[in-house]
């Protein structure tokens, strides 16, 4: 209990608006709780069972920079996400739709900005982004499981869910961000879930 109440997860003052990643104002991250399983499975077995098949991951990248344990590095990020877009062996082109990691804070919102220009050049600043924690608040260890489910559901639907609350533009947060429902195919998606001390993962997941 003293954990969470020292990050202000008891508080009962913060408003809706209070997570708002890539807003101008934005001033760090609700803390939340939740849980997500994802079942992973040989592509022919799930046929063969008639399993419900949401996606499938064609590309992953990891990297551990250790940079710092609380400014995040878009070099080591980027890398994460080039790593998983050569695995997938895909061209930038493919992508359809970002899941950013975005957790609201001033340096860790400006840092994946400059990662996924690093890793995409100006094919960027074209590709939709968007923020579950927004809405979700972040889950911490459960928080990449989560976003790939929802990143997974936005294929299968066709739909992106928004980053909410973002009223005030950053010059330096200048990608195509979702601010509102939007209704778009998605055949190729990727999933940013970056950690503490520079622990990123990356994820690709292509529609079946």
């Amino acid at each position: 209990m003293e954990g969470y109440g020292v990050s202000g997860a008891l508080s009962g003052i913060n408003d809706s608006s209070a997570s708002r990643p890539f807003d101008r104002t934005r001033d760090g991250f609700v803390l939340a709780e939740g849980a997500c399983v994802l079942v992973l499975e040989d592509y022919e077995a799930a046929l063969k069972r008639g399993a419900q098949i949401y996606g499938e991951i064609i590309g992953y990248g990891n990297t551990t920079d250790a940079f710092h344990m609380t400014r995040p590095n878009p070099e080591g990020e980027a890398r994460a996400i080039s790593m998983a877009i050569k695995e997938a062996g895909i061209n930038i082109e493919d992508i359809d739709y970002i899941s950013a990691h975005a957790t609201s804070t001033q340096l860790g919102d400006k840092a994946e900005t400059e990662a996924i220009k690093i890793a995409l050049g100006k094919r960027a600043y074209e590709i939709p982004v968007s923020s579950v924690k927004s809405m979700s608040g972040h889950m911490l260890s459960a928080s990449g499981a989560f976003e790939a489910a929802i990143t997974l559901m936005s294929m299968k639907e066709g739909v992106i869910a928004p980053a909410i609350n973002r009223k005030e533009k950053d010059s330096e947060c200048n990608l195509n961000y979702v601010t509102e429902i939007k209704k778009v195919e998605i055949k190729t998606a990727v999933s940013n879930s970056f950690g503490f001390g520079g622990v990123n993962a990356v994820l690709v997941f292509k529609r079946v």
